[in-house]
C-alpha cells in the first residue's frame, strides 16, 4: 500500500532522531519516495512538517529547521474558540469584518480568527480574537509576510523620526499609503496616523 506524505515525512525524521534537519533534504527524500508509487509529486511536504510540529511530533529548532526527539513526542491539543466565545467575539465586532467592515448581509462568511496565531504563541482569549470575512482570513493566512513587512516599516519609520531623517520618513509614509490604498493589514495602525 502506498504511503502518505505524512507517513513518509514521519519515517524520515524517525530515521534521523535528534538531528537538526532543514526542509530541503526531507522534501527531496519524500518526493523521491512518493514518486515511486505515484504519478505526480507530493503536494507541500513542508506543510506536513509544520503540521507535525504544531501537533507536538517535531521540535522547531529555528525557522525551517526541525528535529525529532523520541523522548519529546506528545500530542498537543490545537484549541479553537468555543461556540460561546465565537458568538461573543462576533457580537463585540458588530458581526462585521474588522478589516473591510462587511458582514453577512453583504453576502460574506465571517470567521473568528486568532490575531497572533496559535503556533506562534497566540492565546485563546477574547483579546487575541478578531472577526474576519473569509476573504481577509484567507489573505492573512496566505500573506502573513505583509504583516511582518508593515511592522518592519513601522520600526524603520520610528528610527527615521528619532533621527529626523525626512527622506526616510516620507518613504515610509508612502509605503503606509500603499497598504491603505489596497486595504492590506489595516488592523495594524500606522504610526503616523495621529500626526
Amino acid at each position: 500500500m502506498a504511503k502518505t506524505i505524512r507517513e513518509l515525512v514521519t519515517a524520515y525524521f524517525e530515521a534521523h532522531p535528534n538531528e537538526e534537519l532543514s526542509h530541503d533534504p526531507v522534501v527531496d527524500w519524500v518526493t523521491e519516495q512518493y514518486l515511486k508509487e505515484h504519478d505526480n509529486p507530493p503536494r507541500d511536504p513542508w506543510r506536513v512538517i509544520r503540521q507535525l510540529h504544531q501537533k507536538g511530533q517535531l521540535i522547531k529548532v529555528r525557522t525551517g529547521v526541525y528535529k525529532y526527539d523520541p523522548d519529546y513526542v506528545h500530542e498537543v491539543e490545537l484549541f479553537e474558540f468555543s461556540a460561546r466565545a465565537k458568538e461573543a467575539i462576533l457580537a463585540r465586532d458588530n458581526y462585521r469584518c474588522v478589516v473591510c467592515g462587511r458582514g453577512r448581509e453583504d453576502g460574506v462568511t465571517l470567521t473568528v480568527d486568532h490575531i497572533v496565531p496559535k503556533d506562534k504563541g497566540g492565546t485563546n482569549t477574547l483579546e487575541n480574537a478578531q472577526t474576519l470575512c473569509s476573504q481577509h482570513n484567507l489573505m492573512k493566512k496566505n500573506y502573513s509576510q505583509t504583516e511582518a513587512g508593515k511592522r518592519y516599516f513601522i520600526k524603520m519609520y520610528e528610527t527615521a523620526v528619532a533621527n529626523q531623517d525626512e527622506k526616510m520618513i516620507a518613504f515610509c509614509r508612502a509605503v503606509f499609503d500603499v497598504y491603505d490604498e489596497h486595504g492590506v493589514d489595516l488592523q495594524i495602525a500606522r504610526p503616523d496616523a495621529e500626526e
